[in-house]
């Protein structure tokens, strides 16, 4: 199991706890020193479309209107930390956030 975020996020701490606990442990990918591949980004955006890009994050409020008119992929490739959080990666499956249905089907 994979978990893409942030270090500094909470939401990606407690997901990270969590699943610790509940003994299925995640190895973490921070999106903004690890980074993560184009091919990645473009499995993400095809699972989650227009949802992945978090329009109400600083990094968002911070852009003008035409960087904000971007594609996903060339936001997300100069602006990683538009990623909504986490990203989780449990086999095949893909999960983003990290609310009550996510954790229902990764805790059990």
């Amino acid at each position: 199991m994979k978990l893409y975020g942030l270090k500094t996020c909470d939401t990606c701490r407690k997901a990270l706890k969590a699943l610790e606990q509940a003994g299925t442990p995640a190895t973490f990918v921070d999106v903004r020193a690890d980074g993560i591949t184009a091919a990645e980004r473009a499995e993400f955006l095809s699972a989650f479309g227009a949802a992945l890009i978090n329009t109400r994050s600083t990094t968002w409020r911070g852009l003008d209107a035409d960087e904000r008119a971007r594609a996903p992929e060339a936001l997300l490739e100069s602006h990683p930390t538009l990623m909504k959080r986490p990203v989780i990666r449990a086999g095949e499956a893909l999960y983003l956030g990290w609310g009550k249905d996510t954790q229902a089907a990764l805790l059990g």
